[in-house]
């Protein structure tokens, strides 16, 4: 019998303590899973099946990403694209409904029911569809087991940057809500790593955005909208790459460790889940349009007939009006208007209040015109700057009230409120001055 010598050994533990514990976990439990195999398996022929196929293919080192990116693409451009159909449904629906409401004899409920609920939350309704096919898109990729594939395929990226591989996890989530993206930081190990995370995860384009997005969209880049759009979700994730950077190399430096995970096999995604999944989400959208958001639109009706002479002055001199036109004076150089700037601020409560206050600001019903009123308010330069904004502010105050939760500190809460207002303001004025340089 040999013995081991004792200064191998301790070579081996010294080793060992250079490597992350996951690693070296993970290393033994597959020690232990081959040695058992060994004895109760024996391999026969070496055969490819079609997830090997696939994953030569969508995990590879160098077409991993850009397969990732074409993914994405396509789902974008398939939301918009499929979604119009049924917009113009619901608009021509809510466009009915207000020609009735628009006969009742008491003037302000006539322009409360008009102008308020059907201007702002039916306008709010209309987009419905494509966060419908947005989710649905995001279900089948999901079942699928691509989206765990994708997370693989990020980790090289998030290594570099100094992150943790888990960090992408709720990055994605952040696609759907900023809410349960920054809940989902829990997993990430280290707190440095897990508050780098949670700061960066609101800059990732939630669904609330989306409406934001197409309306503007489908206005000014009528013929490549969904790439518009695409490219919105692209530059979320390149901010949030660069901030983490920023972040990893000041305040919150720590070492990152590597994303160990098991790939799901790759499944057939079903119709009654891929639907009901989508659903679920629609449903979550259509709750909010029917409690805070029908209140948030009789306020802002009120605010924008209400001012310091009383009831029924023009939108200009309401209380909405004082509050965008001292607005102005800070996005000048965006060229905003009073009116967006006024929908800028009240989106902080929650960005579908930015489309919501616009219908209601501008007192006229329909994405056509609400569309053409944006078209005389802003260039095609000062539209794309507006996107910028709303991608990379605050996404809403639940998401102040989660990131204090989860840190346990109005500190990082207030910090992540003031970079995230100070980064969209820079790249908004940033577009600006690039684009004019291109213009000119």
């Amino acid at each position: 019998m040999t013995e081991t010598p004792e200064s191998a050994i301790s070579d081996d533990e010294d080793i060992e303590d250079d490597l992350d514990p996951q690693i070296v976990l993970a290393d033994r439990r597959y020690e232990i899973i081959g040695d058992i195999l060994c004895e109760v398996y024996e391999p026969g022929e070496e055969k490819w099946t079609l997830s090997d196929m696939l994953d030569t293919v969508l995990v590879h080192r160098y077409l991993g990403l850009p397969i990732f990116l074409v993914i994405m693409w396509a789902m974008f451009h398939f939301t918009f694209t499929a979604s119009l159909v049924f917009m113009a449904i619901i608009e021509e629906a809510f466009a009915w409904l207000g020609t009735i409401t628009a006969q009742i004899p008491i003037p302000w409920i006539a322009s409360l029911l008009t102008d308020g609920i059907i201007g702002g939350v039916g306008f709010i309704v209309v987009f419905l569809p494509p966060i419908l096919f947005m989710y649905l898109a995001i279900s089948i990729l999901e079942d699928s087991g691509y989206l765990a594939r994708a997370a693989f395929v990020m980790d090289r990226i998030m290594m570099r940057i100094g992150l943790h591989g888990r960090s992408f996890i709720p990055m994605l989530l952040g696609f759907g809500c900023s809410v349960p993206a920054i809940m989902a930081a829990r997993t990430v190990d280290g707190e440095s790593n897990r508050l780098t995370t949670i700061l960066i995860s609101p800059l990732m384009s939630c669904a609330a955005r989306l409406p934001v997005y197409v309306l503007i969209a489908g206005v000014f880049f009528p013929d490549y909208s969904g790439t518009m759009v695409f490219l919105m979700y692209i530059l979320g994730i390149i901010m949030a790459v660069i901030m983490a950077l920023v972040f990893k190399k000041t305040i919150l430096k720590e070492e990152s460790s590597p994303l160990i995970m098991e790939l799901p096999t790759y499944q057939k995604p079903t119709l009654h889940g891929s639907v009901r999944h989508a659903w679920d989400r629609g449903y979550l959208f259509l709750r909010k349009a029917g409690t805070y958001l029908l209140v948030g639109a009789m306020i802002l009706w009120f605010l924008a007939n209400t001012g310091p002479s009383g009831f029924g002055v023009n939108s200009s001199e309401s209380f909405i009006g004082i509050i965008g036109n001292w607005g102005t004076i800070i996005f000048s150089p965006q060229g905003f208007p009073w009116q967006i700037v006024a929908a800028l601020i009240f989106g902080l409560l929650a960005k579908e209040i930015v489309v919501e206050a616009l219908g209601i600001i501008y007192t006229v019903q329909g994405e056509a015109a609400i569309g053409a009123a944006l078209a005389t308010a802003l260039s095609p330069l000062s539209a794309l700057a507006l996107m910028v904004f709303v991608l990379l502010y605050t996404p809403c105050i639940a998401t102040v009230g989660t990131i204090r939760s989860e840190t346990g500190s109005w500190k990082w809460a207030g910090f992540s409120v003031a970079y995230q207002l100070i980064l969209a303001y820079c790249m908004s004025i940033l577009v600006v001055l690039v684009g004019g340089l291109f213009l000119v």
